[in-house]
């Protein structure tokens, strides 16, 4: 009887479940989209219920499309947003107020208090990562500190906490495991990434209760197992829970970038780069994170650099949706192909600030070089390019950090799937850039830990075997055309920095 491996995929639009087969191919896949709760401006809430029942939906649904029953599944494997949080009563298993989304900014004030009293540096050199609303720590102090009750219920020991992955796992064990992995753990500003324990002194600083975090494993394990009732009234409980890791880690290993200097390049609503810098962290000193890659059992776990591009894919569905002059993110392909002529415009699309390098949360997005004669072919290309623009330099401060030169960038996520947006990231990177056959490596960074822990994969060289490359784009551009057009980028880039620090 063949053997699978399920993956629960639980993004910030929608959640989905993955069955695979043991080269790696897709046998089914289920669906389902999440409310997004918006309860003022720039606060991001989900319903975490909504996102258990939803999960539990695509479980079944690709349990059925695929012909697979519980005792065909191997393992189970966790791919999840890795700096939402939720609070929940674990008498009940009712959550205390609603996920809050890592989009959200209400912490600002909170992190910027933080930052004048010279709380950075302790938090940096433990975490790797900088003061920031994105990451959960500061969102649970919120929720801690602001919901009624909640302080009551933590003296009575009721109270647990975790990012999504923890909540999935308490739930499809029924309860029993309250567990999370080290790249989540990473990304909470509460995780010292050199220990590789949450750590007392940023604990005591955001008055966080360590006894109400999850125990920090491994992302290859067997942590628990499945309530069988999850699956179906008559399916057995023993598929075991054994691959964990946050989405972006995912995608680095589904991509097996498994060597130093191995970059991924995922190009979804944001667009995050990490390249692997092997078992010992590296302080960036280009604004990059300092994050933990990975853990499989008791091997040495393995660290990364992360750049994170804001407005990715989201800048194609600006166009679609805030513009309106595209009917789909498919055509924005066709539309590069009507531009005939030299005109260089620039679209900076930082609407929600810009990430690394700048970290700079009051640039507002602009378009630059309009002329009478630019139509919205011009405007398409110019945003297919911003993309590649930002994430180029993302690559420039891998470089930078790690003294020597990138190869090539493997990529993932909707956006990759525009060959314009890849020719170009390929050209103005000077770089190869490959994508795969399966572009869906979140979800196969999770199911290959899962595969691993439970001998369904015997090791990583497995792996790379069953991996197939669709596409090399290479580059096709001449220096002096690439060094001019980086030019206009990074001259557009210095004029919609602190925009609303310096009209204010």
């Amino acid at each position: 009887m063949s053997k699978y491996i399920m993956t629960l995929d639980e993004g910030t639009t929608s959640v989905r479940t993955l069955i695979t087969n043991k080269k790696g191919q897709i046998i089914s896949m289920a669906q389902n989209e999440l409310k997004q709760i918006f309860p003022k401006s720039g606060w991001v809430e989900h319903d975490p219920i909504e996102i258990w029942n939803a999960q539990k939906t695509t479980i079944v649904t690709a349990k059925k499309e695929g012909n697979v029953k519980s005792y065909q599944i191997a393992a189970l494997g966790i791919t999840n947003q890795r700096e939402t949080i939720v609070v929940w009563d674990k008498e009940t298993g009712l959550p205390v107020y609603n996920a809050i989304v890592w989009q959200d900014q209400r912490t600002s004030d909170f992190c910027e208090k933080l930052i004048r009293e010279k709380k950075a540096e302790i938090f940096h050199k433990k975490t790797g990562l900088f003061i920031n609303p994105y990451f959960s720590g500061t969102k649970l102090k919120w929720i801690l500190e602001n919901v009624n009750g909640v302080q009551e219920k933590i003296k009575n020991e009721k109270i647990l906490a975790g990012t999504i992955d923890t909540w999935l796992m308490w739930n499809a064990t029924g309860g029993s495991v309250h567990a999370t992995d080290v790249s989540n753990a990473s990304r909470t500003l509460l995780f010292n990434i050199h220990t590789q324990k949450w750590d007392e002194e940023l604990c005591e600083i955001l008055n966080i209760p360590m006894k109400i975090l999850p125990t920090v494993k491994s992302s290859s394990e067997i942590y628990g197992y499945v309530k069988k009732d999850i699956f179906s009234k008559n399916a057995t409980g023993n598929v075991p829970i054994a691959g964990i890791l946050g989405d972006q880690q995912s995608a680095l290993f589904g991509q097996l970038a498994t060597s130093v200097g191995d970059v991924k390049n995922t190009y979804g609503t944001g667009c995050f780069t990490l390249v692997n810098t092997g078992t010992k962290p590296i302080d960036s000193k280009n604004k990059l994170l300092t994050t933990i890659a990975w853990k499989i059992g008791n091997n040495k776990t393995i660290y990364a650099l992360e750049g994170s591009v804001f407005m990715g894919g989201a800048s194609i569905q600006w166009l679609r949706d805030g513009l309106r002059i595209i009917y789909n993110a498919a055509e924005s392909d066709f539309f590069t192909k009507l531009v005939n002529d030299d005109q260089r415009i620039y679209v900076v699309p930082s609407f929600t600030g810009l990430g690394a390098p700048y970290w700079d949360s009051s640039a507002k997005g602009a378009i630059f070089g309009l002329e009478r004669g630019t139509k919205r072919e011009h405007l398409v290309k110019a945003t297919l390019e911003g993309i590649a623009y930002q994430s180029y330099e993302l690559i420039e401060a891998m470089e930078n950090d790690l003294k020597e030169k990138i190869n090539n960038i493997k990529v993932d996520g909707g956006a990759s799937q525009s060959n314009y947006l890849m020719q170009f990231q390929s050209s103005i990177s000077n770089l190869n850039v490959i994508r795969p056959k399966n572009v869906e490596t979140t979800a196969m960074g999770a199911a290959y830990m899962a595969g691993l822990a439970v001998g369904f994969y015997d090791n990583i060289d497995e792996l790379k075997k069953i991996s197939k490359i669709d596409v090399i784009f290479k580059p096709s551009m001449s220096i002096s055309e690439r060094n001019k057009l980086i030019k206009g980028w990074k001259y557009s880039v210095s004029k919609v920095r602190n925009w609303t620090k310096e009209i204010e």
